[in-house]
């Protein structure tokens, strides 16, 4: 983690989709959130915010949601 809160990730600044939305574009970051939960306490997550290829307002989802795009 750096001095921001942002964890280190080896496809920040690559292309990915995001599984549920379909939504491709840079990882711009990758971090440790509180998310509300349907029943219970808040739980942490790692959540991936990725900036659309065609632009426009940068998209949060689960890390564990982006696939990576292009060639490795």
């Amino acid at each position: 983690m750096n001095r921001d809160g942002h964890l280190t990730h080896p496809l920040i600044g690559r292309l990915v989709r995001d599984r549920d939305s379909g939504t491709e574009g840079l990882l711009m970051a990758v971090v440790r959130e509180d998310v509300p939960t349907l029943v219970g306490p808040r739980r942490t997550a790692k959540r991936a915010y990725i900036r659309p290829t065609g632009g426009g307002r940068e998209i949060a989802t689960a890390l564990n949601r982006i696939d990576p795009l292009g060639v490795a």
